[in-house]
């Protein structure tokens, strides 16, 4: 693969012809003139409070400037200040920040003027302000406990800093947390999650607030997120919640989408011209909704829109006018969407169509300056003359301000000023200034005497003439000695004194003259012209295969210009060369030793010089094995030798050589072409030929500089393309078309705004490409109205009435003439409100819930715009049932067209309404008909909105129910039916009761036991009954156990009392079999007792089913038990619970794997006073009792006559005969036991203390547990927790509390056992 690229000098030279248009604005430094304002501060100037504020103003002028400051509007008198200087033969301050100065003592407006003799100019208001990045608030954060699927926003609320913060999130680590479609931080810093996962729970959820003007960081403190799965959260609950509280948590559920943000269903947002533009949407829901953005009634611009954020975010760069609209983002999951529209109105701070530009002229001269802004809304434009508002200025005869425009007339030199013009509006404004110079000046050259320019051959040439004088100086050009004046299409003529030659030809070299003169004088310049042979590679670079290790080499032999020195430089996949010895370099060559496989790719040869560069490329392939013998197919070589013959101004012959086919026929040739003088470098396709043929006649176009290649194709591939032909200029001529897609389309009520396709660069067929723009009220006997703009696509008619048709038509031309006439279109000034509203509005009320609404048309002339349709609004004012007023919540309802009627569907019965009607145009809504009031009749009412039956007993329930959330009108009685359902899912009579409205209870009596009911309840209104609710209640079974007799066993139901007096009727005793859809158990019911609870559940499945239940305490993690029913029953009696203890219960099926029903808790009762033994009514509890006074006795007579022997014995014997602790005194500050004393001095022991039988205390006994005892426990818990027993072994300990004790029973101590 080859490829040749040449690069001309024509670009720098533009740079350079740029360059010089700029300066040939300005006055020369060496004459007078006002002052220019060259450097300044930005307006809004936020500096860094740590560093000293420099607050530029640089300015030029002659005689130089002075500079002096205000301060909010006030002189500022920087003398007075020590810590402000102003820098030497400048007007830029330093105001000293480091050496104690305050930055917010600075803080304000300031402004510069630099002033000389001539004028003064002034600056922007620069506004200074310090930085700030303040800390955190202090706040405390509650852990983040949120199931697994939900949503969840963690809130940064940085603090507020200037400029503000940049926002990131990151964990301890200091690592970026990462965001996708379903966790992603929005534009306010927060970090929203769309669904939580297990793996989001951690505790270093952190928000960073980064400052980078002060290049500080502060942190929040960390978030803790814990995600609770399902089944922890059953299992938390599990152990947590009563038996009150409704028990399991749901699975993860799917969900549809819902707008975490914005809120609402609409919204608006205001931005300005040029900024960008950013809209986000961030959803909720499971799975992860995908965001789409859309405009209502257009495109979102092509080349300006970003999404980011996984497009949450919609980014629109440089946003116009033409951008506001309505914008809508649209959440998807695979359970619905969610939208939300956002409104976008685009302001514009002043922006210039024409800024005032500096004027110089001689005395007598007339001119003038033009300020010109737009913006939305439109800018106020103000003049000032040397910084005073120009109504307070000096006055000057020769000024006369117009508006936007200052006219001179006749000036003289003291009209010299600097004026300032101020375009503002409420979102900013613009300052320039311009001064007018008024001098007498011979002409001057200001480009250096016989300065030389180098240009390729068939290049463009610039030849430089910057000029200066007063009155303006007229250029000429001479070519040569004794040459006559340049004139002709070869040449062009800028206004700057710029000569440009298209095409330079050898025989354009030469000297070249230049002549300035006016009135005052005259003067020339020579400068020289060189033209250079372009570099060409004759030998370019070849396709090579080449076996692993083998040598290649590619070769690049060039030819060049004599005088100028080319560099060549190889690279690699455009890259440098690898730093390997085994690349060689030569002098037209590059050599591989050792190829390996990395060596695969394409090289490049580069050939530069100071004016022209040109490269070639080939491919090298590596391959593993040498080629074998087998034919290789190839893709063709190049062609060559390519000439242009014929040339005519609209045509040309090409002809070529093919190249080798390498064994692959050629089929095709395809003809590219360059256009040197519009597209420099870009190739564009012409034409293509059959194989066969070498030559071609070729179309052209006017006033392109044509070159061309040649592509060979076969079924291997293209070649490279062949060396450029010779170059080609056709003359100019007059655009052969107009410009398409014209459209007239008002932006405002008063205004027609034109817009079309620019034509492209060769299109224009000549210099000078403008457009005359055309256009008359269509329908009136008016003539056309024209003007000549730029090269643009846009031209906006001022002042036209409201939205009237509009011919309009749009022609080319260039310096050449006229493209043909064209075509007209139909187009329309700006559309406005419409003016009046519908008439004769009627509503035909068809039922309770449908309306039709009638309404005259509007007069077309009152639309004012396009009709698009009608707007009905309508609202419910209030319910005629309930006499409540609500909060109003309007319907619209969109007619498109001229319809004259619609339905209103969705209506609420027995309500009263209003409606009003609107006509809508393209531009917005008409104002609104009178409103107009009906009724909806009444209709039949919903369901009752709860049905709830408690308080089972073996014969009655009570049924509870709340009225109908919709009565759509007056309620006049509830029905109820209800009949019996038995195990074999049959259905018993059903009986049928109609019960007053104003009743919401009633108490069923005399139904059969452990007997389930299935009831149906509605209601009526006068219309006819409602929908109906359905329950189901299972009367509980006698304490006896006696089983239910089977339905309609027994005598059935001869009397059933009520707590109303309602009106009932039995229907025949008919059961029918109730066939269930699918195996299922549910309605599981539970009526508990002490110590039994009565269980019954509904099965719909297949016949002879064998059901189980399980049950185990609720809270627990003990296995469950199992009881299995006999039979098909559906009910079943669990015996032998523990009184006041929650449970529980589910139901099985056996054989039917993993089938259970839903888990239901219940809780046995109390247990009851009158069922307890009294154990002292006992016979062996008397006769103990009996056998421990005698023992008693026996003690105390062995002690008293001990005592009476006589003498004196120690305390200590004393104290063992008197072992009661009751009875022991107690130092009070360490525990110890004191002396003994007498009854009188007793002091009562501290609680809990004892003394063990060996007489040491130990402080610390009464912590120990009951686990110190180790193997010397035999003993047992009582029913109320306590333990009882005897103790063992070597360690002798004693509980803290209670009357037990386990010292040698002594009297007293037998004694108390009894109290």
């Amino acid at each position: 693969m080859m490829k040749k690229m040449s690069i001309p000098t024509s670009k720098t030279s533009l740079v350079l012809f740029l360059c010089q248009i700029i300066s040939a604005l300005d006055v020369p430094l060496d004459l007078s003139q006002p002052p220019t304002i060259t450097q300044q501060s930005p307006k809004d100037y936020i500096v860094d409070p740590r560093e000293n504020i420099v607050i530029q103003c640089e300015a030029k002028g002659k005689p130089p400037p002075s500079f002096s400051w205000t301060r909010n509007g006030t002189h500022f008198d920087i003398d007075k200040d020590a810590q402000v200087t102003m820098k030497p033969n400048s007007g830029t301050l330093v105001i000293n920040i480091m050496n104690g100065g305050k930055a917010e003592a600075y803080e304000g407006v300031y402004q510069c003027t630099a002033r000389n003799e001539r004028g003064a100019a002034i600056s922007n208001n620069i506004v200074i302000r310090p930085s700030r990045s303040p800390l955190w608030t202090k706040e405390k954060l509650e852990p983040n406990h949120v199931r697994e699927g939900d949503s969840l926003v963690l809130h940064c609320r940085p603090p507020v800093g200037l400029p503000p913060p940049i926002i990131f999130w990151m964990d301890n680590a200091f690592q970026r947390l990462p965001q996708s479609e379903r966790v992603s931080q929005g534009l306010n810093g927060d970090l929203y999650f769309s669904n939580v996962q297990p793996e989001d729970t951690r505790e270093d959820y952190i928000c960073y607030a980064r400052f980078n003007h002060t290049q500080t960081i502060q942190q929040k403190q960390p978030i803790s997120v814990k995600v609770f799965s399902m089944d922890s959260l059953n299992d938390t609950i599990a152990a947590n919640l009563s038996d009150t509280d409704i028990y399991g948590a749901k699975p993860v559920t799917e969900r549809q989408p819902v707008l975490l943000t914005p809120t609402g269903s609409t919204s608006t947002k205001v931005e300005l011209r040029g900024n960008v533009l950013l809209l986000e949407c961030i959803a909720a829901g499971l799975p992860t909704p995908v965001i789409r953005w859309i405009k209502e009634g257009g495109e979102l611009p092509a080349n300006r829109t970003f999404f980011e954020n996984f497009k949450k975010t919609l980014k629109i760069i440089d946003v116009s006018e033409a951008d506001s609209g309505n914008y809508k983002c649209i959440a998807r999951n695979t359970l619905g969407s969610v939208h939300h529209v956002i409104s976008v109105t685009v302001k514009a701070a002043p922006y210039w169509i024409t800024a005032p530009r500096n004027l110089v002229l001689s005395p007598g001269e007339d001119g003038t300056l033009i300020c010109r802004a737009n913006g939305n809304p439109k800018p106020s434009i103000s003049w000032l003359a040397n910084g005073v508002p120009i109504a307070i200025a000096p006055e000057d005869p020769s000024r006369k301000v117009d508006g936007d425009t200052i006219i001179f007339s006749h000036v003289q030199e003291r009209s010299s000023a600097v004026y300032q013009c101020n375009a503002s509006n409420e979102y900013g404004y613009l300052l320039a200034n311009a001064f007018v110079n008024v001098l007498a000046e011979p002409p001057r050259i200001l480009t250096p005497a016989n300065k030389l320019y180098q240009v390729i051959a068939d290049s463009p040439a610039l030849l430089d003439c910057a000029y200066f004088g007063s009155p303006k100086p007229e250029i000429e050009w001479f070519k040569g000695v004794k040459g006559s004046i340049l004139r002709g299409n070869e040449y062009i003529f800028h206004d700057n004194g710029t000569l440009e030659i298209p095409v330079a030809q050898k025989n354009s070299a030469g000297t070249y003259t230049c002549v300035a003169r006016n009135e005052l004088g005259k003067i020339q310049n020579d400068v020289q012209l060189e033209i250079k042979d372009p570099t060409m590679i004759i030998k370019q670079p070849e396709y090579k295969v080449i076996q692993r290790y083998g040598q290649v080499s590619f070769e690049c032999i060039i030819k060049h210009d004599s005088t100028l020195l080319p560099t060549v430089t190889w690279l690699k996949d455009n890259d440098e060369l690898p730093d390997d010895e085994r690349f060689l370099v030569g002098k037209d060559n590059l050599t591989i030793m050792n190829v390996t496989d990395k060596d695969d790719g394409t090289y490049t040869c580069i050939v530069n010089t100071t004016l022209d560069s040109v490269s070639a490329s080939a491919v090298l392939t590596v391959v593993a094995a040498p080629p074998t013998p087998a034919i290789i197919y190839a893709r063709p070589n190049p062609p060559f030798d390519l000439e242009l013959t014929g040339q005519l101004e609209r045509s040309i012959d090409l002809s070529w050589i093919p190249g080798d086919e390498n064994n692959s026929p050629i089929t095709n040739f395809v003809i590219e072409y360059e256009d040197a003088l519009h597209e420099p470098g870009v190739w564009h396709y012409q034409t293509e030929v059959p194989g066969t043929q070498t030559t071609v006649q070729l179309k052209l176009s006017p006033y392109v500089n044509y070159s061309f290649r040649v592509i060979a194709v076969n079924k291997i591939g293209r070649s490279q393309p062949s060396e450029p032909s010779e170059q080609y200029l056709t003359k100019s001529a007059s655009p052969d078309e107009n410009p398409a897609n014209v459209q007239g389309i008002g932006s405002e009520p008063d205004n027609l705004v034109i817009t079309w396709e620019p034509l492209k660069g060769f299109q224009s067929n000549g210099p000078g490409l403008q457009y005359k723009v055309s256009w008359r009220q269509k329908d009136v006997d008016d003539e056309w109205t024209s003007v000549i703009v730029a090269n643009v696509s846009k031209y906006i008619v001022s002042g036209t009435p409201t939205f009237v048709p509009y011919e309009v038509k749009v022609q080319a031309l260039n310096d050449l003439g006229y493209a043909p006439e064209p075509s007209e279109v139909i187009g329309h000034s700006g559309e406005d409100l419409p003016m009046v509203a519908p008439g004769n509005v009627q509503v035909h009320v068809i039922n309770s819930t449908l309306a039709k609404v009638h309404w005259d048309p509007v007069p077309l002339k009152t639309v004012r715009g396009h009709l698009q349709g009608y707007k009905v609004y309508y609202w419910k004012v209030q319910s005629l049932s309930r006499r409540s007023r609500r909060h109003i919540e309007k319907k619209i309802l969109t007619f498109r067209g001229n319809k004259t009627f619609g339905m209103l569907p969705g209506l609420e019965p027995y309500s009263s309404y209003k409606l009003n009607v609107r006509v809508v145009n393209g531009k917005g809504e008409g104002p609104a008909s009178p409103d107009k009031v009906f009724k909806t009749p009444e209709g039949v009412p919903s369901s009752p909105s709860f049905l709830k039956i408690t308080n089972p007993t073996l014969d009655s329930l009570t049924l509870e129910w709340g009225s109908p959330t919709h009565p759509n009108g007056v309620l006049t009685s509830y029905t109820l039916k209800f009949q019996p359902i038995n195990n074999t899912h049959e259905l018993g009579p059903l009986v049928e009761i109609r019960i007053p409205a104003n009743e919401s209870s009633l108490i069923l009596k005399n139904l059969n036991y452990s007997t389930r009911y299935k009831f149906y309840f509605n209601a009526q209104t006068s219309v006819g009954s409602g929908s109906q609710i359905t329950e189901e209640a299972v009367t509980i079974m006698d304490e006896a156990g006696i089983l239910r007799p089977a339905v309609g066993a027994g005598k059935g139901y001869s009397e059933i009392l009520f707590a109303t007096s309602p009106v009932m009727h039995t229907v025949r005793p008919t059961f029918y079999k109730v066939q269930p859809l699918y195996p299922r158990i549910r309605n599981v019911t539970t009526a508990a007792a002490e110590t039994y609870a009565n269980i019954s559940w509904e099965y719909e499945g297949p016949d002879h089913a064998n059901f189980y239940v399980e049950y185990r305490v609720a809270g627990s993690k003990e296995d469950w038990k199992k009881e299995i029913v006999n039979g098909s029953r559906s009910f079943f009696v669990l015996k032998g619970l523990t009184p006041g203890t929650a449970y529980k219960v589910r139901v099985g099926a056996e054989g039917l794997s993993g089938f259970r029903s839903s888990e239901d808790v219940f809780e046995t009762g109390p247990a009851m006073a009158s069922r307890q033994v009294d154990i002292a009514t006992q016979g062996w509890f008397i006769g103990l009792m009996c056998a421990v006074a005698l023992l008693i006795l026996i003690l105390l007579i062995v002690c008293f006559i001990r005592r009476n022997k006589g003498g004196k014995y120690p305390v200590k014997e004393k104290e063992d005969a008197h072992a009661d602790p009751e009875i022991q005194p107690m130092k009070e500050d360490d525990g110890t036991f004191g002396e003994y004393s007498d009854a009188e001095d007793h002091k009562p022991l501290k609680k809990g203390s004892r003394t063990p039988s060996d007489r040491t205390v130990k402080k610390e006994d009464s912590d120990d547990s009951l686990v110190d005892y180790g193997e010397g426990v035999n003993g047992q818990f009582n029913e109320d927790g306590s333990f009882i027993g005897q103790y063992s072994g070597k360690k002798e300990k004693e509980p803290a509390e209670g009357n037990e004790s386990s010292e040698a029973p002594s009297p007293v101590n037998a004694m108390n056992s009894f109290v």
